[in-house]
């Protein structure tokens, strides 16, 4: 008897849908609707999709409207036989002060971020060093791929987005972040689609809300200063 196929990675969306956080769930572990109303679940990016460097395009945090070029890298955790599960990711987030501010030097947050067993594409941070006492959850609300309608100097062609949602801690509210794979961000209609489908989401109205009332773009500009380890 043939053994059975090993199961494949999903295919990106190429179209823009969203879920809500899984504290507005009455049961989160189960599969989440989305936004495009067919019935057909949330389901998660593979890990090689998701880790990347990703640069922050619109977030509803505040702490980001005095930064700019706010990246943020998923990579694999090391020391797995650590932690026990290779689907922890080192997480790296870097950004520069607007306005020269801070000496231009690029400022790091590292942290060491484990995956929920029972919700799919969530993640408990905690940082590293000084910030080993803070901690914060976060999971993907969507993700994909999109066609560019320019070709060029642009990318291969696609741009790759993601939706991230931050629950609060004792140092930030909640908050919801729009990813792109481009450091020129994201195009018009990919960003118009995820805020319609942010808008749109049910049974999150504090969330809609926060999105109406809060979500802000951040600034871009080109070239990035690279950190130390880049």
């Amino acid at each position: 008897m043939a053994e059975p196929a090993a199961p494949t990675d999903p295919q990106p969306p190429n179209t823009i849908s969203l879920r809500a956080p899984s504290k507005y769930l009455a049961d989160p572990t189960k599969p989440a609707p989305t936004t495009l109303g067919d019935g057909a679940p949330f389901v998660a990016p593979p890990l090689a999709w998701l880790r990347r460097t990703w640069a922050v395009t619109h977030s509803t945090l505040r702490m980001w409207r005095s930064a700019r070029n706010v990246r943020i890298t998923y990579r694999p955790y090391k020391p797995e036989a650590t932690l026990g599960d290779p689907a922890t990711n080192d997480n790296l987030v870097e950004y520069e002060k607007r306005g020269g501010g801070g000496g231009n030097k690029v400022k790091r947050v590292e942290g060491v971020e484990k995956p929920d067993p029972k919700v799919a594409a969530a993640w408990t941070w905690r940082g590293k060093g000084l910030l080993a006492v803070a901690s914060s959850r976060w999971e993907v609300l969507g993700w994909g791929e999109r066609p560019l309608l320019r070709v060029g100097d642009m990318g291969d062609g696609v741009e790759r987005w993601a939706v991230t949602w931050f629950a609060p801690t004792l140092f930030t509210q909640e908050g919801v972040d729009i990813y792109s794979d481009r450091r020129e961000g994201l195009s018009k209609e990919t960003v118009d689609g995820i805020l319609k489908a942010l808008k749109e989401l049910k049974g999150a109205p504090k969330l809609v809300e926060l999105v109406e009332k809060h979500m802000q773009e951040v600034e871009i500009s080109l070239p990035w200063k690279e950190g130390k380890g880049s």
